[in-house]
């Protein structure tokens, strides 16, 4: 059995800092480009970041591009998104979820396993 769980939301400051971890288990992680997505009350889910399976490659959205950073460590079968310079409007669930052959990575349907994702709340 396929499960991704996310961990590392909460409560944060604007400004501030939050690193959210994903596990994965039941699937060969190497195998699968990782996503970060998020969804906001009243919006649709945006995807976020994605890094790829065998080469590391990442792609950002321009709406956190240069505050994200998306990485994966193979050995803990675990994928991290650092949040840096968080704003209100970053305040959302935020998911993971896992592609074998991911082409368009801000796409939903790209992605075969997701998370119950994790609440990040950004607030003075």
């Amino acid at each position: 059995q396929v499960q991704l769980v996310e961990s590392g939301g909460g409560l944060v400051q604007p400004g501030g800092s939050l690193r959210l971890s994903c596990v994965a288990a039941g699937i060969t992680w190497g195998d699968y480009d990782i996503g970060w997505f998020r969804r906001a009350p009243g919006k649709e889910r945006e995807g976020l970041a994605c890094i790829s399976d065998s080469y590391s490659s990442t792609y950002y959205a321009d709406s956190v591009k240069g505050r994200f950073i998306i990485s994966r460590d193979k050995t803990k079968n675990t994928v991290y998104l650092q949040m840096n310079s968080l704003k209100p409007e970053d305040t959302a669930v935020y998911y993971c979820a896992a592609g074998r052959t991911v082409v368009s990575v801000y796409l939903e349907d790209e992605y075969d396993y997701w998370g119950q994702g994790t609440q990040v709340t950004v607030s003075s």
